[in-house]
């Protein structure tokens, strides 16, 4: 008889990133919404470091994939506290900061250099 294999809690549960959050909703809130579907893990909204307010969006981890298949095509274009929220299945975290954004790159400009103290023109 082959050996059975159990799904870990991670193969079975989803993250989900719910956007166009608006700045009245709680966490509390974003659970409550997403209860109507399944088992919540949890629900987090990510805010400013320094000021503490919302950025407008947040996520969601819910217990069970399907719960959470069906709360995303039940919830997304839904609105909450004045806004239609964004929800879809969250993306794994990548730590590709050297790459993208930030400043930094080309030169542009004329060509003359930067800086203080060059080529004075009277």
């Amino acid at each position: 008889m082959p050996a059975r294999i159990i799904p870990t809690s991670k193969e079975t549960s989803m993250n989900i990133y719910v956007g166009n959050l608006s700045r009245d909703v709680s966490e509390s809130d974003l659970k409550e919404a997403f209860q109507a579907y399944g088992e919540v893990q949890s629900a987090a909204i990510i805010k400013e470091k320094f000021t503490g307010e919302s950025r407008g969006f947040g996520f969601v981890e819910m217990s069970n994939k399907e719960e959470a298949d069906k709360a995303i095509a039940g919830l997304n274009g839904k609105e909450l506290k004045g806004r239609n929220l964004t929800i879809n299945e969250a993306r794994p975290r990548t730590d590709d900061r050297k790459r993208s954004g930030g400043f930094g790159g080309g030169r542009g400009g004329s060509g003359r250099g930067g800086g203080f103290g060059g080529g004075r023109r009277f």
